[in-house]
């Protein structure tokens, strides 16, 4: 009888398996909420010590009588403020300094401008040949006025009162015009430099679609969502980002639209930026997210203002920063970094098609690895007995287990990818499918890997190729390697004890106060509409409920 019994206790094996099960989501949740205690103290004591800066500065000015700041403001001594400008810009080599006399006035005057970013067609057109060959006359009602209203047909016109302004001013583009006897220094023209034409986005390209994408420029960009259609709720709001170097950065949103509290939660975060330099969108990104901990974008960044335009009319906001193509879109989901303008400008069978391609080639790159790992290495016996026959056979002579003989493959597509985008675009697509022919074929030949892992491993990598942002496919990525190592240790429990990870963490993961897998958890059934399936355009009368908006049906 116990022989019996015996006989029917698993092998010591499964106990591990299954302690090991038990102790990698304990483990990850003790260690997830240390870094999270980790951080919050340490936010914590900046923000005291912050504030006891702040006090101690604050007695000490008290305590202390400070000295008047040095004055900066312009007089009416033309030799002085010319002089002072020349102290103050002087250094600069690429500061020039055209000075010439206004006939009509009979006055000195000098241009300051930076080289090569000014309309030096315009500026020679409309202020030097106007001021150097006027006739002459009397500024009855001073020179400033005189000349803004009868000398200067200019749209941008501006001044400046003290040496600071004009020194940030000419350094960032404009042209200050000083004239003898003006205590104020008038700014003509506007910034302008050499900039790039307007073109199809190369990270998001559309078969059918408008062709044009963001630049570089940020008032092109604002002009292009205003061209998409007249609407007078639509508004832009600028503001300055950067404590050395400042930059413009416009928020834009439908003011009948946009839900107050995620408008006023955006302009919070961006108010916070504390950096002396924001180079591109992408430190926006990071520096408002919610939680930069996870491996998934929080922000959708996009070059198509077509993208943009219906982002706004959902609801959305759209943050556009000076000097780069990439506009951010938030709050965002996880379904929307699988789908694509087109699905809606297609008929709605093929959108929905496509789209849940995209869904099924997201699943295959993040586990179609882990999943050969499992079934090669633990479960052989769940591959149908003419395919294990085969794969057996294929991987005769291998001489490394299926983690090695995986990562083999996968690292040597990863460095191929990475290699195919840095080349020049000539030599890089070539590179990239000579390269993995290559070396597929030789790691066959030597029997480093089996054929069947070769197909694997190209589905993968062309599944990932198959996602429309490029940031969601470096995330799935990632994860691929996660969950081959998962797999590796405890077969097909790893794997799916892996896909709950995930699957948990997106749960509670949120993106400006939005749940990231929203309408799946919270379960919101008017959304399905646009998740797996792209309803029919008649249907989807009504914006998303999650975002909360102000308008909630899209037909008026």
């Amino acid at each position: 009888m116990w022989p019996k019994i015996v006989s029917y206790i698993p092998d010591w094996t499964i106990f591990m398996q299954a302690a090991i099960t038990l102790l990698f989501p304990v483990g990850i949740f003790y260690l997830y909420r240390h870094l999270y205690f980790y951080v919050g103290s340490g936010r914590s004591k900046e923000t005291e010590a912050k504030s006891q800066d702040a006090e101690l500065k604050k007695n000490d000015n008290r305590e202390v009588n400070p000295q008047p700041p040095v004055s900066t403001a312009f007089t009416q001594d033309y030799d002085a403020d010319l002089t002072a400008i020349k102290t103050a810009l002087g250094e600069n080599s690429d500061v020039h300094f055209r000075e010439f006399s206004v006939k009509g006035i009979q006055a000195r005057a000098a241009l300051v401008y930076v080289e090569g970013m000014q309309h030096e067609e315009l500026i020679n057109q409309q202020v030097l040949q106007n001021l150097m060959f006027a006739g002459e006359t009397q500024a009855s009602e001073g020179i400033y006025n005189y000349l803004k209203q009868n000398m200067l047909p200019l749209a941008q016109l501006s001044e400046a009162k003290d040496l600071d302004q004009l020194q940030e001013f000419v350094l960032f583009g404009y042209t200050a015009l000083i004239v003898e006897g003006m205590c104020e220094m008038l700014l003509v023209g506007s910034p302008h430099g050499a900039v790039r034409s307007i073109t199809e986005p190369t990270s998001e390209a559309l078969l059918r679609g408008p062709r044009i994408g963001f630049t570089e420029v940020l008032s092109e960009n604002t002009s292009m969502l205003r061209r998409q259609g007249l609407n007078k709720n639509l508004e832009m709001k600028m503001v300055e980002v950067g404590s050395e170097i400042k930059k413009n950065l416009v928020i834009a949103y439908m003011k009948n639209i946009v839900n107050p509290d995620l408008l006023q939660e955006v302009k919070e975060r961006i108010s916070k930026i504390n950096m002396d330099f924001i180079l591109e969108s992408g430190y926006v990104e990071q520096l408002i997210e919610d939680d930069y901990l996870s491996p998934f974008q929080q922000t959708q960044n996009t070059e198509r203002p077509d993208r943009v335009i219906a982002s706004l009319l959902e609801g959305r906001v759209a943050i556009l920063l000076d000097g780069t193509p990439f506009a951010l879109v938030v709050p965002v989901t996880f379904s929307m970094l699988l789908q694509s303008p087109e699905d809606y400008y297609e008929r709605w069978i093929p959108g929905t098609l496509l789209r849940i391609l995209r869904f099924c080639a997201s699943f295959l790159a993040l586990l179609a690895p882990a999943l050969y790992i499992s079934f090669i290495s633990f479960h052989p016996g769940l591959i149908p007995t003419q395919l294990a026959i085969s794969i057996i056979e294929t991987r005769q002579g291998v001489p490394f287990p299926a983690l090695i003989e995986v990562l083999i493959l996968e690292i040597s597509i990863e460095i191929l990818r990475e290699a195919g985008i840095r080349l020049p675009k000539p030599i890089g697509p070539a590179m990239g499918i000579v390269g993995g022919l290559i070396i597929g074929d030789a790691a066959v030949q030597a029997g480093i890997v089996s054929p069947f892992l070769v197909i694997v491993v190209a589905v993968t990598a062309i599944s990932s190729f198959s996602i429309p942002m490029y940031s969601a496919g470096i995330t799935l990525r990632i994860l691929r390697f996660a969950g081959m190592l998962f797999a590796a240790v405890l077969g097909m429990f790893g794997t799916i004890l892996f896909f709950l990870l995930i699957c948990s963490h997106l749960t509670r993961l949120s993106s400006f106060g939005v749940p990231y897998v929203t309408p799946i958890s919270p379960f919101r059934l008017s959304d399905w509409k646009d998740l797996f399936v792209r309803a029919p355009l008649s249907i989807m009368k009504r914006r998303p409920e999650m975002l909360k908006t102000q308008k909630k049906k899209r037909r008026s």
